[in-house]
């Protein structure tokens, strides 16, 4: 049988990590792939154990249905995760396929590919996070400080913020004007005027 005959109907997952990034690009190649629907998490981090539109796709799917990501680390947390997931889908009878990586369980070496890919991809996590690591120790040994800058309430975006809540405006609306998140305008709205952060 092939894999067009033994998928009931293609289904995708896209995630992106932040509210401020786009989808598009994961829902194009989604639909390319042959998705009738596509579940979003949107502002949602790989690490994050509650992805709603994750648990929703995971409600409506149906045995002979196939499951479709643009990358492997769109799905799971981690290797683990990930395997776990695609477990769960095999016992219901669901398939899985990444469009990037070009693996998909209905082919006869889909589970060992998945296993070598999924294991690369949490090395290569893991490798940043150790980069990441480094990097800081070393700063930190040049009198550096990582983290984001220190903010006084003379900061000029400070004072904006302040003027702009003022005149009667909500932080979502501060922050369009002044360029910032709703959580940095709440974070300058708090500082004193002797407090850094």
């Amino acid at each position: 049988m092939s894999q067009q005959e033994s998928v009931l109907g293609s289904i995708g997952y896209a995630r992106v990590s932040t509210a401020e990034q786009n989808s598009d690009l994961q829902h194009a190649a989604l639909k390319a792939a042959g998705c009738h629907r596509i579940f979003t998490d949107h502002g949602v981090s790989g690490s994050s154990a509650s992805r709603p539109e994750l648990d929703k796709m995971l409600e409506h799917l149906r045995d002979g249905d196939e499951v479709v990501v643009w990358k492997l680390d769109r799905l799971g947390r981690n290797t683990r995760n990930l395997l776990a997931l695609i477990d769960d889908l095999e016992r219901r009878g669901v398939h899985f396929r990444s469009v990037t990586e070009g693996i998909s369980t209905t082919g006869p070496m889909g589970r060992a590919m998945l296993t070598v890919m999924s294991a690369f991809a949490q090395l290569e996590r893991d490798q940043l996070v150790e980069r990441t690591r480094a990097g800081m120790a070393a700063a930190a040994e040049h009198g550096r400080k990582a983290g984001r800058r220190e903010v006084t309430a003379g900061h000029a975006k400070v004072k904006r913020a302040r003027d702009l809540k003022a005149q009667g405006l909500t932080p979502a609306d501060i922050g369009k004007i002044i360029g910032a998140s709703r959580a940095t305008v709440y974070r300058y709205l708090r500082i004193e005027s002797n407090e850094v952060i």
